[in-house]
């Protein structure tokens, strides 16, 4: 594939949109530094720009800014994609890899909820979850990895509107243990579920970064205690953590 951009006055415009973008606003003289070009064509560039709608010159500064018509194209782009058909290859990856159920959750207030789901192959045993229930966040693997990247105002507002009980003895009810774990989740990478939310079942989740750089969605393993073992649980980290690096790969490119 050719480096150069065989459509020069393409590569003009999305680089001065670009530049836009990543600084707000720009002077000619500053296109035209960064791009390459004389004053003249970085003024033709910006003109274009502004007459095609993707940028506004302020009247006092003389300076030019990206205007929201990228915000709307985005969101255009963003309603035809559909985050569950792109995630769920690697949702099936993780399962072969693993041979045990994978959940796919996004977060709705202060709950998760189901999107989609990969079973186990292992054996006869099903997880009691479906597609379309709620889990709290506060009680769930996928919940507490979401909740280990938000700011603490966020974290604090889920938990006092959330309707906080033991659904099993493990159940973490004290905000100040919640935190604790939260800082734990924060530095392993992935966050448990120990029974805290349905007896018998451990899992591992982390969560997953939406287009916007929100962490909106998470997935998680889950499997009977007695195939949770503390081994088994190191052994399935590696796997869910290279999974969720080539899915951010994919929808959030660098």
């Amino acid at each position: 594939m050719e480096n150069k951009n065989p459509i020069q006055v393409a590569d003009r415009l999305f680089g001065a949109l670009e530049l836009l973008a990543e600084n707000g606003s720009a002077a000619v003289s500053e296109v035209s530094e960064a791009l390459g070009l004389n004053k003249t064509t970085a003024h033709r560039v910006l003109t274009s720009l502004v007459y095609m709608g993707y940028a506004r010159q302020d009247v006092e500064s003389g300076r030019y800014e990206p205007s929201l018509k990228i915000v709307g194209l985005s969101n255009k782009i963003m309603n035809h994609l559909d985050i569950v058909q792109i995630v769920r290859p690697y949702l099936r990856k993780l399962m072969e890899m693993t041979n045990e159920t994978v959940h796919f959750v996004e977060r709705d207030g202060t709950d998760a909820v189901y999107i989609d789901k990969v079973e186990s192959n292992r054996n006869g045993i099903q997880m009691v979850s479906r597609i379309g229930s709620r889990i709290p966040l506060y009680c769930s693997g996928v919940g507490k990895a979401m909740a280990a990247g938000m700011e603490p105002a966020e974290v604090r507002d889920i938990w006092e509107h959330s309707e906080i009980r033991a659904l099993t003895p493990y159940t973490i009810t004290d905000f100040g243990t919640f935190k604790e774990e939260l800082v734990r989740i924060r530095d392993r990478g992935y966050a448990l579920d120990n029974e805290e939310n349905e007896d018998g079942v451990r899992c591992i989740a982390v969560s997953l970064r939406g287009y916007t750089d929100r962490i909106k969605y998470a997935f998680s393993i889950s499997a009977p205690v007695g195939r949770m073992g503390n081994e088994r649980i190191r052994e399935l980290a590696g796997c869910i953590l290279e999974i969720k690096r080539q899915i951010e790969e994919k929808i959030c490119p660098q």
